[in-house]
């Protein structure tokens, strides 16, 4: 054991003498959780819309109103004639146009109806689904606030309350998905360089000779990004809590221990990486773009998993952000325990020892 934790004292020795490393284990995560936090969102901020009112009544007036002070729309344009309609849409000025028909209050006082048309830029189909949804849901509350006599003669009043994010922020959905991926790149990708620039530098047969076994090497060289990769993701967690306001509802130990159990799949999995690279360079691109993009996409952290392809299911099985995503997220923000996460977790414990096993198998063969 002397002999391995010396070994141990020399890769830390060795990681903080590189400054180029230090900033990539500590600057980046915390560089790229304030990029992804606050650029990936599917929240509707300040859409622009323009407003045909054939009406000019005190009633569209209010809507209008209603529309703006909610936060989620900016007025560009009142159009006067329809031809300003498509122009607004074609340049771009307007993301939707709404419009209000003749003696809009007159006709809603009267006859118990009155017209509105929201007519949208679906080039962006999602962004103009929640447009249009959001439009149409604030002119609903503010119609049935208003006209509270006005009843159809069967309604069904549905009551709807959103749990675990009831103001939809999208922050609470982003950062965990966004600490998965940070914590998977980083972590792999250390390690991955690692016995590939033994081999890059002519140490390896330093290692070669020594008297460690392949499983002491192995550990050795991910016991201090163990380490620092824990420290990174406690800061990481603090920055979504303290900055996006993401909360953490359930037990902080069992948080923190299933990201050790995280970090410690993805160190072994760029150990693994680094054992079949023959030089650096090879070994930052496999866990680079290989894994980025297949986490990125599969692993539910934008798009949903059950609406792909069974295809893209099966693979996503593969991939091991998809099980720390819903671990974080039920720990995170529904505040569950262990009995609601152990599958998650049995997997992750699963790869995380294939991936030693494999690492160690790789590295006696390259030794014999």
């Amino acid at each position: 054991m002397k002999r391995f934790w010396g070994f141990v004292k020399k890769e830390f020795f060795h990681i903080f003498r590189d400054v180029r490393t230090l900033l990539i284990i500590f600057g980046m995560p915390i560089a790229q959780i304030l990029v992804f936090g606050f650029v990936i969102t599917n929240e509707i901020r300040d859409a622009k819309i323009a407003v045909y009112d054939k009406s000019k009544d005190n009633v569209t007036n209010e809507i209008v109103q209603k529309l703006l002070s909610s936060g989620y729309f900016l007025l560009t344009k009142n159009i006067s004639n329809e031809k300003e309609i498509g122009e607004s849409l074609k340049s771009g000025s307007a993301k939707v146009v709404i419009v209000f028909e003749d003696n809009f209050a007159k006709n809603l006082e009267k006859e118990k109806i009155a017209n509105i048309q929201i007519l949208a830029d679906a080039s962006d189909p999602n962004s103009a689904n929640m447009v249009v949804s959001y439009a149409t849901a604030i002119i609903q509350t503010y119609v049935q606030n208003e006209n509270i006599n006005i009843k159809s003669p069967m309604q069904i009043k549905p009551v709807v309350r959103m749990l675990y994010n009831e103001n939809l922020k999208g922050a609470y959905m982003f950062i965990p998905g966004t600490i998965a991926l940070i914590l998977m790149l980083i972590s792999a990708m250390m390690t991955s360089v690692s016995i590939a620039r033994e081999k890059e530098m002519g140490t390896m047969e330093v290692l070669l000779v020594s008297p460690l076994k392949p499983i002491h090497i192995i550990l050795g060289k991910v016991t201090p990004y163990v380490l620092l990769s824990f420290i990174n993701a406690v800061v990481i967690i603090i920055l979504g809590n303290w900055v996006f306001d993401v909360p953490v509802k359930g037990n902080i130990v069992l948080l923190l221990a299933e990201s050790l159990l995280y970090i410690s799949m993805a160190l072994s999995l760029g150990i693994l990486i680094s054992t079949v690279s023959k030089s650096q360079q090879i070994a930052m691109f496999i866990s680079m773009f290989a894994l980025m993009l297949p986490s990125i996409l599969l692993s539910g952290f934008i798009y949903p998993i059950e609406n792909m392809p069974n295809v893209l299911q099966w693979f996503s099985l593969f991939m091991p952000p998809r099980y720390f995503i819903s671990i974080l997220k039920d720990i995170m923000l529904k505040g569950v325990g262990f009995m609601f996460v152990w599958k998650e977790t049995a997997i992750l414990l699963g790869m995380t020892l294939v991936f030693i096993i494999l690492s160690v198998k790789k590295f006696k063969q390259r030794l014999e």
